[in-house]
């Protein structure tokens, strides 16, 4: 909790900072426009990686295995997406960083230990191997 608190402070503080900083060496509207074309920049990542991403996840679907890497690497995309909407240079920094696939590689083993994602949940839920299994149209009754 005690870090939580701490990067509540510290993040915004340190944005300020660095906002200032480069307001004061580039200008007030430049720094706008940088801010704004991170910003832009930004969301087309964010889309692109995506849409990728969905693309990946429907194959692995397809080929009857749940798609864990895609669900941590989404996450990933979903978290940079929202440092992407926070105003500051460092968050869009993070946030860019995340969009990089060689990036999201070194860090989804992490995330998965973090979030403790096998598969779907942290109860390992349908983790039989990764494999999803098809009961078709079996009759279930007794």
């Amino acid at each position: 909790m005690g870090v939580l608190a701490l990067l509540i402070i510290v993040v915004p503080f340190l944005e300020l900072v660095v906002l200032i900083k480069v307001g004061s060496e580039i200008g007030v509207w430049n720094t706008i426009g940088l801010l704004i074309a991170v910003s832009v920049l930004g969301a087309w990542l964010v889309k692109r990686e995506g849409i990728g991403l969905l693309r990946r996840m429907q194959r692995q679907l397809d080929q009857g295995r749940l798609p864990s890497t895609e669900v941590v690497d989404g996450f990933m995309i979903l978290l940079a997406g929202a440092l992407l909407i926070t105003p500051g240079f460092l968050s869009d920094v993070v946030a860019i960083l995340l969009l990089l696939p060689p990036v999201r590689a070194a860090l989804r083993g992490t995330v998965r230990r973090r979030l403790g994602v096998r598969a779907f949940g942290p109860m390992g839920g349908a983790t039989g191997g990764g494999r999803v299994h098809d009961v078709g149209s079996r009759d279930l009754d007794p």
